[in-house]
């Protein structure tokens, strides 16, 4: 009895040793630290600076390409399908929480005011401005005003020629 004994404190010896080099700390944002100087000299070198999240995960310190450029953000809309639904109902709706506006523009009143096809009750994954394209069609261009955040429509220039 005494052998079997021996050998199951020198297998839970073994294991214990083998599993205690397995955990980890976790690391949480909050106790993620650079210096100021260093990340200014890892920038001007061009290199991106990055955060270490655990053991052999690093996290880039940049923002995504969709929080630099606004009209990136993938979205995915399902319009209420209102019986009146019209293409600038659908194209607030579209707008929200996106950080942008639809401008109040007079030569897209009409645009604004057509009807919303049922093939545009639901759009997406997408972007937000192919979104907003397909919404309008092709007859119409978009403009943005980034200072003001302001999302236009204006007729395209194609448009405007077999319209004359």
């Amino acid at each position: 009895m005494l052998p079997s004994l021996s050998r199951f404190l020198c297998i839970f010896a073994v294991l214990s040793g083998l599993l205690s080099g397995c955990t980890t700390t976790p690391v949480t944002p909050d106790h993620i630290e650079a210096p100021p100087d260093e990340i200014a000299s890892v920038l001007d070198q061009g290199l991106v600076p990055v955060a270490r999240y655990g053991r052999y995960t690093l996290i880039e310190l940049v923002p995504q390409p969709a929080q630099r450029d606004l009209l990136r953000q993938a979205v995915e809309i399902t319009i209420p399908p209102t019986l009146d639904a019209t293409v600038g109902d659908a194209m607030r709706h579209v707008l929200l929480r996106s950080g942008y506006r639809l401008c109040d523009g007079t030569e897209a009143a009409a645009l604004y005011a057509l009807p919303l096809p049922a093939a545009h009750l639901h759009l997406g994954p997408l972007l937000l401005r192919d979104a907003l394209l397909v919404l309008a069609g092709p007859a119409w261009a978009l403009s943005v005003d980034d200072r003001t955040r302001e999302v236009c429509f204006n007729r395209s220039a194609d448009a405007a020629e077999v319209q004359s």
